[in-house]
Parts: structure tokens; C-alpha cells; sequence
């Protein structure tokens, strides 16, 4: 995993193509003017969700992981919580979903808070739980850069 603001983001653009691509995208553009929903940046091999919603408690959502993409969380307005875990033998929630990309864990026990300018990069081995309030629900508005590994 990796955690910093997107004014760094071209010390990450080592990590590949899809990932340069994908931090470039982020802070060269208006996501603010960016309508909700699935955006192409590269076909299929890197694209970018938008979507604003209410953070919630922890016990209303699953941590998550995934296999074929890794995420690039961009915090676009607001903050949150994000639960954060290694893969290490954890008890599945739910199989894997290939047509999705993504496997539910029972728990992920460390956390961190993502405001706004910051990003967090998580790889198949990082499992995750966004979306999670600070103290009382919030609006927020956030970015999901999807990288095809």
C-alpha cells in the first residue's frame, strides 16, 4: 500500500505505465467536473470511477481485495476512514468474483484517514475497507483509478 498527496505522485510513476498514467490523470484534471460513473483513460487497462456518497460504520461494509487491478483512491472532497489489512490468511467473507475483481474479507484492523489531495495505492495483497466515517457520516466525493496489473 502507499499513502501520499497528489503532489507527489510522480515519485510513483516508477511502478508502471498504468500507474503513471492513472496519477497523471488525476491531478492534471478538473475531477470536480467529471460526471459520476466509469470514465476510460486506457480501455480497460486503466480507468477512473467517480462517485460521491455518505461515509458509514464500519460494521456496514466489507473489506475487500482484489486480483486483477490494483486501486489508486483519489479523495476529490471530504474525508474518510479506510480500514487496512496485509492478505495473511485472513478468513473469507466471500469467494472471490472474477466478473467483479474483488473478494470480501471478515476484517481489516488498521486504518488510516484519506483527506482531501490524498491518495492511496492498494495491490492485490492489501486488503481494504474505504468509505468509512470519522466520527459522524460525511459527504464525500471520491476517485477510483482501476490499474490492469
Amino acid at each position: 500500500m502507499i499513502l501520499d498527496k497528489i503532489e507527489n505522485s510522480s515519485k510513483y510513476f516508477s511502478l508502471g505505465e498504468g500507474f503513471e498514467t492513472g496519477l497523471k490523470f488525476l491531478k492534471e484534471n478538473d475531477l470536480n467536473e467529471l460526471p459520476e460513473g466509469k470514465h476510460e483513460i486506457h480501455g480497460e487497462d486503466v480507468f477512473i470511477i467517480i462517485s460521491s456518497y455518505i461515509t458509514k460504520s464500519p460494521a456496514e461494509g466489507q473489506p475487500e481485495a482484489h486480483k486483477v487491478y490494483a486501486d489508486i483512491q483519489y479523495m476529490i472532497n471530504g474525508s474518510e476512514k479506510i480500514g487496512y489489512e496485509f492478505c495473511n490468511g485472513q478468513s473469507i467473507f466471500k469467494e472471490y468474483d472474477p466478473e467483479k475483481d474483488f473478494m470480501l474479507y471478515d476484517s481489516a484492523l488498521g486504518s488510516f484517514i484519506l483527506n482531501e489531495g490524498m491518495f492511496a495505492v492498494f495491490y492485490p495483497d492489501d486488503i481494504h475497507q474505504p468509505g468509512l466515517m470519522i466520527g459522524e457520516p460525511m459527504n464525500v466525493k471520491k476517485a477510483v483509478v482501476k490499474v490492469k496489473l
